[in-house]
């Protein structure tokens, strides 16, 4: 049989030992493989367009051009690579909008290597990168902010929710309404099809379904949007368990 190609990364980040220990780790992985490296977020998009990753690690601050704008044009891009934030989770507060500029996800600089590798493959596959219990996180730390405005330049194309409201839900159903948000509440498949009494398979259909009407990128942004278009309360209340 042949191996499937390694997913092709990009690292984005001003420091050069985080960009070491990175790349020593995921050239460690037979599936991964790293193809170019940035030191600020000019460059990340310069190379997320000449070399198109399948993912960019994106720290958020950068010179030249930090990493929220930088997700946006690289998720606005003809070939747009996925992003993974990469932060200091507790210290910066700029994750939620990298988010809603088009990121799948974060990575937190001390997590577990096998967790930023895995996260990587996660993305890379389509798939949003959170978790329900980070998810749940997520929400904590940044919902109960507000929602900060898009910058003048960005570009039409952007993949960018800051005008998601209520309108973005006129051709949801009453049941997409529901799983909407539930899955802003951080919930699970097997945890929203016991909340509704519907099977996996169904809540998946569903799901589905969301990102097609509402253009979401993935899981990522419906939890947003389901903020966004007050499905969800903005407030620093414990998240369901």
């Amino acid at each position: 049989m042949t191996a499937a190609p390694a997913v092709r990364v990009v690292l984005a980040d001003d420091q050069p030992l985080v960009r070491a220990a990175l790349e020593m780790v995921i050239t460690e992985a037979e599936d991964l493989e790293v193809v170019g490296e940035a030191g600020n977020g000019a460059e990340a998009v310069r190379l997320a367009e000449e070399l198109r990753p399948d993912v960019v690690v994106m720290d958020i601050r950068m010179p030249v051009l930090d990493g929220i704008e930088a997700t946006r044009q690289v998720a606005a891009g003809p070939s747009p690579a996925r992003v993974v934030v990469l932060t200091t989770f507790d210290e910066d507060e700029n994750v939620y909008a990298a988010l809603r500029a088009g990121a799948s996800g974060f990575l937190v600089k001390d997590m577990a290597l096998d967790d930023i590798l895995a996260a990587i493959r996660v993305v890379a596959a389509g798939e949003a990168l959170l978790s329900p219990s980070v998810t749940r996180r997520l929400i904590t730390e940044f919902t109960a902010r507000p929602a900060p405005a898009a910058p003048a330049s960005a570009p039409a194309s952007a993949p960018v929710l800051a005008s998601a409201g209520a309108d973005r839900l006129a051709a949801v159903t009453d049941r997409e309404r529901e799983v909407l948000t539930l899955v802003g509440r951080g919930l699970a498949n097997p945890e929203i099809a016991a909340e509704l009494v519907l099977s996996p398979a169904t809540v998946k259909t569903y799901i589905t379904r969301l990102l097609t009407k509402l253009a979401a990128r993935d899981r990522v942004h419906l939890v947003i949007l389901a903020y966004e278009s007050g499905l969800v309360p903005l407030t620093t209340g414990t998240p369901p368990a």
